[in-house]
């Protein structure tokens, strides 16, 4: 009887982080489509701030309202989730900007990749054949992405890729500190040094400008993604809180069809051929090494 009430818990837990993921897949979605619309009168960097800043400012009343206590002993882990969350973004609202909106959120996509050769690197995890073979498949469409033999590959491209890097690391550190801190914490953690990195780079690098916007439409849409941008990082912790992290990537992976439709809406041409195959390969790839983790767990 024991066993079969900690089954019916376990599934109860993983339908609530699928749920979660879910929301967090379309509000992220639709925040890649704001952030390209914005990205037509302000420079990608400047919409990070913008974005965390009232991120900052949400959290900060949230905790207000509600606060939860802070432990010391792993800041170190949640400046690193800072860190890594914060260039994720960056390199992400960058490719959103230059390339395909269907395209940016691909690319970004290829974190399980990455999370498997780190935790192969710096976890000491085996690699088998079938994740090898998984590696394999989701780099092939990497590169139809990419498009090399066309002659088409990009350096935003290459930045899209080491997004997915970067947002790999991010999850990974978030696994280990979601027992010690609130998923508000975390959420803080990222969003404030997704402030500093713009404002380091406006102040000693020639590359980023800010502007003073008058334009109220422009400010209702940095509102907006505010919001849903904070509600689908909200989802997205708690989802790969609440569930394994092999299930909640496979999950993660509906933000690609929901991220097409909003880029098709906003006047990107239907992925062709080439762009169809790489996505397949990626989704493909990613759902192998998904399994095998779900195997190990």
């Amino acid at each position: 009887m024991s066993e079969k009430l900690d089954s019916l818990s376990k599934l109860k837990s993983i339908d609530k982080g699928v749920v979660f993921m879910l929301l967090s897949a379309l509000i992220s979605a639709l925040n890649g489509a704001v952030t390209k619309i914005l990205s037509e009168s302000m420079d990608p960097i400047e919409i990070v701030f913008y974005r965390n800043f009232l991120g900052v400012l949400i959290i900060l009343y949230s905790l207000k309202r509600v606060s939860v206590s802070f432990d010391s002993s792993k800041v170190h882990l949640l400046f690193l989730r800072g860190v890594f969350g914060a260039s994720a973004m960056l390199l992400f609202f960058y490719t959103i900007a230059t390339i395909p909106l269907g395209e940016a959120v691909i690319l970004n996509k290829t974190s399980p990749f990455f999370v498997t050769i780190l935790a192969y690197y710096l976890m000491k995890e085996t690699i088998n054949t079938q994740t090898f073979f998984a590696l394999i498949i989701g780099f092939l469409g990497i590169i139809f992405i990419m498009k090399p033999f066309g002659i088409e590959i990009s350096f935003e491209h290459i930045l899209g890729v080491l997004g997915g890097f970067f947002a790999a690391a991010a999850y990974a550190t978030i696994k280990k500190i979601k027992d010690i801190y609130d998923a508000r914490v975390i959420m803080l953690s990222f969003m404030t040094t997704g402030m500093i990195i713009p404002i380091v780079l406006f102040l000693f690098t020639p590359y980023v400008t800010f502007q003073i916007h008058t334009e109220p439409f422009v400010w209702g849409l940095i509102v907006i993604m505010a919001f849903i941008s904070t509600a689908s990082q909200w989802f997205l912790t708690r989802a790969y809180s609440l569930s394994k992290a092999s299930i909640i990537g496979v999950v993660s992976y509906t933000n690609i069809p929901f991220a097409i439709g909003f880029g098709v809406m906003l006047g990107d041409l239907f992925p062709d051929i080439y762009t169809f195959i790489g996505i397949v390969l990626i989704v493909v790839g990613g759902i192998l090494v998904s399994k095998k983790s779900t195997k190990k767990s």
